[in-house]
């Protein structure tokens, strides 16, 4: 683990070798379905357009876990109890966090991890200006991978794990499996995971999410062939290819692509890619839970399910899973 420094901000990098992504974007380019891993929408402009994706009227996910965490916090904080280590999985501005950390009893660290490295040391930098007596310690990694966590200057009582957004909903069954899976280690005896977790609707709600009006899911989506250009020498050609997102209702998942509008070649380096008029390129899945259906995974994974906050119209859920006995 590399660990860097940055005005006051201790970094613990564990960001990945470019040969990481140059190999992920070959092998799922050249797949019969061709497929881009969505951890890499995350460089630095990928991660601000998400912050304004989540300000769109269309995008429920945001303000509505908010409202959850406004209304509920205290009792979140609570339960998650005093003395915790919270560690942040994919903690982009860390705004809804704030939200706990105003109401948890005296924290022993908040562990931000995030792959976008200048959003994660400029976030840092503010909570630590805005909690001066809280431990920070951001790390740079992905956090599908194997994680090291970061030692705080006072002994946690607990790790507690905090993923909101519904980005669970992002991995596919097993991903979030093994996701799962790793957090109830990582948590241990005694800890827990606080997840959002979008709930199933209709697709006149989850399309217009996916789909926005001014086009800023559209630039996001295209934004991936844009950072594959930078940083692999590749030469898409963004306007020959256009953003759809669908509802998949028999797999209960939105299903966002790139769609090429003719045929063409691109290069990713030396090797060549060849696209047909029609062709897609799947960047992301997002999965939308029944309560019984994520309490199912949570258990499969060694988790209960201690409580559930939901909002007024069912949209979405906050929801606290407690390593089970014996996991």
């Amino acid at each position: 683990m590399k660990i860097t420094d940055y005005d006051g901000i201790t970094l613990y990098d564990l960001e990945s070798p470019v040969e990481d992504f140059r190999a992920d974007v070959l092998q799922g380019l050249q797949n019969r379905v061709k497929t881009l891993p969505p951890k890499y929408f995350y460089d630095d402009r990928g991660a601000q357009l998400f912050e304004d994706i989540c300000e769109l009227p269309e995008y429920y996910p945001t303000r509505t876990e908010m409202s959850i965490l406004r209304e509920h916090g205290a009792d979140m904080a609570t339960r998650l109890g005093s003395g915790c280590m919270l560690v942040e999985f994919g903690s982009g501005a860390s705004v809804k966090v704030r939200i706990l950390l105003d109401h948890l009893d005296t924290p022993a660290a908040y562990v931000p991890i995030d792959v976008a490295k200048l959003q994660l040391v400029e976030t840092a930098s503010d909570l630590a200006r805005r909690y001066p007596e809280l431990d920070i310690l951001p790390v740079c990694a992905d956090y599908m991978g194997t994680l090291e966590l970061p030692t705080p200057k006072r002994k946690a009582v607990r790790t507690a794990g905090f993923f909101p957004g519904s980005t669970i909903g992002n991995l596919e069954p097993p991903e979030a499996d093994s996701f799962l899976r790793r957090v109830a280690s990582l948590c241990g005896s005694g800890g827990g995971l606080l997840v959002g977790v979008d709930l199933q609707k209709d697709r006149q709600v989850l399309e217009p999410a996916y789909n926005d009006a001014q086009g800023v899911t559209a630039a996001f989506n295209l934004n991936i062939l844009e950072r594959i250009n930078r940083d692999l020498g590749a030469d898409f050609d963004l306007a020959s290819f256009r953003h759809r997102a669908i509802y998949n209702e028999a797999l209960g998942r939105i299903e966002m692509r790139l769609i090429s509008l003719h045929e063409q070649l691109v290069h990713v380096g030396e090797a060549g890619i060849e696209f047909a008029q029609g062709e897609t390129i799947t960047t992301e899945y997002s999965y939308k839970y029944s309560l019984e259906g994520f309490r199912t995974t949570a258990n499969r994974a060694g988790f209960d399910v201690e409580r559930v906050w939901t909002d007024p119209g069912d949209l979405f859920s906050v929801q606290l899973l407690r390593v089970a006995n014996g996991a």
